[in-house]
């Protein structure tokens, strides 16, 4: 296998911005695959994946190359060295490569497969929470978190059915095979840039882990419903609401971030979402004049992110203890004030995309203490090493009537 020195030197640049500059790895990897309109979609599948792996294995390729975490351009280029070694990579005669110690890299890899934070790539700190809250699950799910995630489709029902996307993409010679209990899920037999597709323009999709396609029908949601999705964000989640309420009854999308708001209305715009109004939380007030108002009510809680470090592994080194303690706080503000909004009688979902039950099952049990009103109906854990998904949280809540 050859390295194309163009290719390499793109990714060196990219993990420079990522390492140093601390600029998220997903803009970092679609802002560098413009760079070069020449590249062919093999360069661009290179230039992609070579970067999150880098990312992903950051710390055990540091440990190996001996850079002490000092991310120089010198030292990406060892590290760049260790990924290309253990891939089976013949090292070119490049001036960086000279003197890399072929032997001592494979060595160095074999010894440090016995401790786990070298084995799976992840900050002490980290590893030590994940043991506490799991105990010897914690094993099982790192090891999960660090495979590559999918991707995966969710049908659009307001313009389409999966039949006809699975058609559709075919025709673009992009080919998924569909998942068994996910009524409207569509997997990419191999990652391609579905954005570009006449069906993603059209509205036939959105790109949705499967683990995030449970969130919405749990909510049991029936067209005619005024529906609260308190935490929309950018509104993966409010759309499939629409679609399963077929456009009818309304839903009320809050956020604390307008940007994200605008890009809802441009995602509800082309998924032919009408029943969708937003709202900028700009304070308790906003919170206050929905009092009692909503049949249902979606809280996808802001969390550690824990259960999705398939997709976003730089958030393993951009995370901090402290963030997490916060969040904690966070979470049980926004259920205790939020849950305001719902009507007797109406049932609220409480959802993460983290594997730490205290951020899941411990902030539901504390928040039913406290509020007798309250029942838990059910309850999902998604385990990325049982699913082959995202790790997810969700827990369905009535409210007597």
């Amino acid at each position: 296998m050859r390295l194309h020195r163009t290719l390499v030197f793109a990714v060196i640049d990219a993990l420079h911005q990522i390492f140093n500059e601390q600029k998220y790895a997903d803009k970092v990897v679609e802002k560098t695959l413009k760079r070069d309109k020449r590249w062919g979609s093999r360069d661009r599948k290179f230039i992609a994946e070579t970067i999150y792996e880098m990312v992903r294995w950051k710390r055990l390729y540091n440990e190996i190359a001996g850079t002490k975490e000092h991310y120089t351009k010198e030292n990406i280029w060892k590290n760049f060295a260790v990924w290309a070694i253990l891939k089976g990579y013949n090292l070119p005669d490049w001036k960086p490569f000279e003197g890399t110690p072929i032997r001592r890299i494979k060595g160095k890899f074999d010894e440090l497969q016995k401790t786990r934070k070298f084995k799976e790539s992840i900050p002490d700190w980290l590893d030590e929470l994940g043991e506490k809250e799991l105990g010897p699950q914690w094993d099982k799910e790192i090891h999960a978190l660090n495979k590559p995630a999918e991707v995966i489709l969710r049908t659009n029902t307001l313009n389409s059915s999966r039949f006809i996307l699975e058609k559709k993409l075919k025709e673009d010679q992009i080919e998924t095979y569909t998942l068994k209990d996910y009524p409207e899920a569509l997997i990419l037999k191999e990652r391609k840039n579905v954005f570009l597709t006449d069906a993603f323009k059209k509205g036939l999709f959105e790109v949705q882990d499967a683990s995030s396609q449970r969130v919405a029908p749990l909510l049991d949601v029936k067209p005619g419903f005024r529906v609260i999705d308190a935490c929309a964000g950018a509104g993966g989640k409010t759309l499939h609401l629409a679609s399963l309420m077929n456009n009818k009854g309304q839903i009320i999308a809050l956020d604390i971030y307008s940007n994200k708001l605008k890009e809802l209305k441009r995602r509800a715009k082309r998924n032919g979402a009408h029943n969708i109004e937003t709202r900028v939380i700009e304070g308790s007030k906003t919170i206050k004049k929905l009092k009692g108002t909503a049949d249902r009510v979606l809280i996808d809680a802001p969390c550690s992110g824990l259960g999705v470090l398939k997709r976003n592994p730089d958030a393993k080194w951009k995370l901090q203890p402290e963030f997490i303690d916060k969040i904690k706080q966070t979470q049980a503000e926004i259920l205790q004030s939020y849950a305001t909004m719902l009507k007797n009688g109406g049932k609220m979902v409480y959802a993460t995309c983290s594997i730490l039950p205290s951020e899941n099952e411990e902030q539901v049990e504390k928040f039913l203490k406290h509020n007798p009103e309250f029942t838990l109906e059910k309850e999902y854990k998604i385990l990325p090493s049982k699913s082959g998904f995202d790790g997810f949280y969700m827990a369905l809540i009535n409210r007597a009537n």
